[in-house]
């Protein structure tokens, strides 16, 4: 069961608040309210009043003209509400989904201009799930919040219309309506609320069965699941998942009978009682037939007010802990500045200096620091390597780098100033970067490039797809740029292979042309030929900006000015190339192991291609300089299909 815990906000508080989104957004929607429980109140009062009017009539032998004008009159009140209110009813959707729609984009707003740290603050998943929740249907808290204040408006006030009829009975019978209906609505509220308390596992279910179901329809596990035979496989997880939910929905189901059977009883009780108390009025007093049908119908009508009045008010209750939970996310504190912060404005985008103060960085719950006491410059223009195994610190050091983690301690300086006082959106706005998650869109080439839709100069992605190595591959494209990418959006997407996304993402980073790069393994998932391409062309990449480059192949990051060596979170190495191979450290040891391992890779194989291939592998792992291949990219093409060496394309 998910713990309780106390809201940040009242119901008229979550009232108040979601009152003047929709003020702002489509103030209608209030103005629909109001209406719409005003035709209620009114088209019930007419049905409670038409009987024992009518029967009145009758009564007192009123002229065929007064009865056919009561009639008619009656007649036309019930038509006039019905139809107001059925109009409004069918127009009242859209402003609601309007203001509910200004909401998802709050949401929006806020987890993608968020403190990257709060992505990773569990608190801040679980509300952002909380929130997401509360706005993915018109039945949710924030949309159906609406039709909750209507119903409790329409039913106060018929609550009144009727409690003012019966005020001339016996107050007894009143109680006695009150009781019951209580009675029942406890009863109710015990079945509901122990489904709305378990409702995290209805969606644990639920969550389980989308799963498996989507991984029986990916395209990426669908060789799997023909090689391995996984069909049966997940046929019978969904099965054990689908009973376990059917035997929670039993016990479910069986609570909800019991509470029906409560109201039921409750039900019979109430119109029993006031059966007979009337029946006595009649015997004893004798009221007249209309105003038995007056006072009947007022008792039967009264307690639905009732029960309608009780249960709005859970339901209000419910949908107040929903919107208290997208407030309290929307609200959710900010270690970065942003708007408040310093703007990031220097002259000369050759002249960014990086600098770390003995930084440590640690995860939170976690043990030990990732990082700990880095002291680093990173002067303008370098072209900077961070090398070590798994685990090293190599990636946080780059986030810290990019303003995507504040230190634990110690401090980042950007040209002597902390960036922690800086507008963070602005210090990213002078980065570009290429990560190890990919992050490609089901856009067009040219939006993933330029990322964005409008205004994109298409000489300058061409150039950044040049640069990158991927002109010719889009080139070759039915659609060129215009080509969309993915098939989740559109079935005429490409599926790009893993070396050819990676050169879409630098491609991105080379677009934005901003003063900081920072390469997280770019060059993982290329070939050796490919990646020799991206090391030639890097230093017109990186012209006149400051770059730091991550790599597991210790050979290429030889065109770097410094090399950084990280062991354990610290900085164990540091100088070129053929400095750290001269020290003869771990940094040495490491570059002598991968050159055996493409050493033994050569002679391995003694097909054309693979020797090609492990032929570059070896001037990559022991050359000075980086090589010219166009001898051995020719010698490639006539060895193998072209193909092989672009990186096996997928379209």
């Amino acid at each position: 069961m998910e713990a309780k815990t106390k809201p940040g906000y009242g119901v008229v508080q979550n009232v108040g608040w979601m009152t003047g989104i929709a003020w702002r957004v489509r103030r209608r929607v209030l103005l629909i309210c109001v209406l719409t429980a005003l035709m209620e109140i009114l088209y019930n009062a007419a049905q409670l009043y038409i009987a024992p009017e009518i029967l009145k009539a009758v009564e007192t032998h009123v002229p065929l003209g007064s009865l056919l004008t009561t009639i008619l009159f009656f007649t036309a009140a019930l038509f006039v509400t019905q139809g107001v209110k059925g109009y409004l009813d069918s127009y009242a959707m859209y402003p609601r989904i309007d203001v509910r729609t200004e909401i998802i984009g709050m949401l929006a707003d806020k987890c993608n201009t968020t403190s990257f740290s709060n992505t990773l603050d569990a608190d801040f998943v679980r509300l952002r799930e909380k929130a997401s929740s509360a706005t993915d249907s018109n039945l949710e808290a924030t949309e159906y919040i609406w039709q909750g204040l209507t119903n409790l408006l329409q039913h106060i006030g018929g609550f009144l219309v009727c409690l003012s009829i019966l005020s001339g009975l016996h107050p007894a019978l009143t109680v006695v309506v009150l009781a019951t209906c209580l009675i029942g609505f406890l009863a109710s509220r015990y079945a509901s609320d122990w489904e709305f308390e378990h409702r995290k596992e209805e969606s644990t279910y639920y969550a389980k069965k989308r799963y498996i179901r989507d991984k029986s329809q990916s395209v990426i596990l669908a060789k799997d699941i023909r090689i391995f035979g996984l069909q049966d496989w997940l046929n019978d997880l969904l099965d054990e998942v689908h009973n376990a939910y059917l035997d929670w929905r039993l016990g479910v189901e069986k609570k909800r009978l019991a509470a029906s059977m409560t109201e039921a009883a409750m039900t019979v009780a109430r119109n029993g009682v006031a059966y007979l108390y009337l029946i006595h009025l009649a015997l004893s007093e004798g009221i007249s037939v209309s105003s038995f049908v007056l006072y009947f119908g007022a008792v039967t009508t009264f307690s639905s007010w009732v029960m309608g009045i009780l249960n709005d008010m859970a339901r209000m209750h419910k949908d107040s802990l929903d919107i208290s939970s997208v407030r309290e996310f929307l609200e959710y504190p900010e270690p970065f500045c942003f708007e408040e912060g310093e703007p990031v404005a220097f002259p000369r985008a050759d002249a960014w200096e990086l600098k770390l103060e003995h930084v440590s960085y640690r995860y939170p719950g976690a043990e030990k620091d990732t990082l700990h006491d880095i002291s680093l410059v990173i002067h303008p223009g370098e072209k900077l390597a961070i090398v070590g195994l798994n685990g090293a610190g190599k990636t946080t050091l780059v986030r810290l780098l990019c303003g995507l983690f504040d230190p634990t301690e110690g401090r980042v300086l950007l040209n002597g100033a902390d960036i922690r006082t800086f507008n963070r959106s602005a210090y990213y706005g002078q980065i570009s970067a290429v990560f190890q998650e990919y992050s490609l869109l089901d856009v067009t080439v040219a939006e993933n490039v330029a990322m964005t839709t409008e205004n994109i100069d298409l000489d300058r992605v061409w150039d950044s797809l040049e640069k990158a190595g991927l002109k010719k591959t889009i080139q070759e494209l039915p659609q060129g740029l215009d080509t969309h990418t993915g098939r989740d959006v559109f079935l005429d997407g490409v599926l790009f292979s893993g070396g050819q996304t990676q050169r879409l993402m630098l491609a991105r980073a080379l677009y934005k042309d901003a003063p900081l790069l920072m390469l997280d393994e770019p060059t993982a998932a290329l070939d050796p030929i490919a990646e020799n391409d991206i090391y030639q062309k890097y230093n017109d990449m990186t012209r006149e900006k400051t770059s730091v480059f991550i790599s597991h192949r210790l050979a290429s990051t030889r065109f770097c000015d410094r090399i950084l060596f990280l062991a354990d979170g610290r900085i164990a190495e540091e100088g070129t190339h053929e400095s750290l191979l001269a020290l003869g450290g771990e940094y040495a040891k490491l570059f002598e192991v991968q050159s055996r391992y493409y050493a033994k890779k050569s002679t391995s194989h003694n097909t054309p291609e693979s020797s090609c291939a492990s032929h570059i592998c070896r001037c990559l792992a022991a050359s000075d300089s980086v090589v010219d291949l166009p001898d051995l990219r020719t010698q490639a093409s006539a060895a193998s299909d072209k193909s092989y060496y672009q990186e096996g394309r997928e379209f």
